[in-house]
């Protein structure tokens, strides 16, 4: 999936509320956010690795986004600019903080657990837990550039060209990121996770 044709209703009724917000209707601002704040979240606690430094970037980066909006291309979606703001944010909230990052994995477990009719077994709920530590852990150990890439193409499922347009670059040059992150991911892990 390649970014969202431009006559999809739902790029149509963003398009529309980035018009009213831009004529004032903060309410209209806040129906543009509402959808994208989990992700948002995702993304910066990825970048920050702590919840509160998470949650105080991705408030921000939607004040921020709101002051900017003017500087938003309406033909252009909307959620990868967002995320941009959001990644900077917490980029530089992670720089001035100091702090080594931490994920806050409740988080990033909970949304990326399958949804399914069944529970899982105790067993498989056991297995999963541990297979999603070692993820985060792994994720952890990444540098930010590549923590950056990952997050967005992943747990915020973008698509290559919205998470270019996320990092600001080309798509080629977000897609050899991607493949080199992934490459030092899968170093990162350790060797059982690949035994099936």
């Amino acid at each position: 999936m390649e970014g969202r044709p431009l006559d999809d209703p739902l790029q149509v009724q963003q398009q529309a509320l980035v018009r009213q917000a831009l004529d004032g209707s903060v309410d209209a601002y806040q129906a543009l956010v509402r959808g994208h704040e989990e992700v948002a979240f995702r993304v910066a606690i990825l970048i920050t690795g702590d919840a509160t430094e998470a949650g105080d970037a991705a408030s921000e980066a939607m004040v921020k986004a709101f002051y900017a909006l003017d500087r938003f291309r309406a033909d252009a979606p909307f959620r990868p600019w967002l995320l941009r703001i959001v990644a900077n944010e917490a980029r530089n909230r992670r720089r001035s903080s100091g702090r080594r990052a931490r994920l806050a994995d409740r988080v990033g477990r909970t949304s990326l657990r399958a949804s399914g009719d069944a529970a899982p077994s105790p067993e498989d709920a056991v297995i999963s837990a541990v297979e999603h530590q070692a993820l985060f852990d792994a994720v952890r150990s990444l540098g930010e550039r590549d923590r950056e890439v990952v997050a967005l193409r992943f747990f915020a499922e973008l698509s290559e060209a919205e998470t270019a347009a996320a990092l600001g670059c080309a798509p080629g040059t977000a897609k050899s990121r991607l493949h080199r992150a992934l490459v030092r991911l899968r170093q990162a892990m350790p060797a059982e996770a690949f035994d099936a």
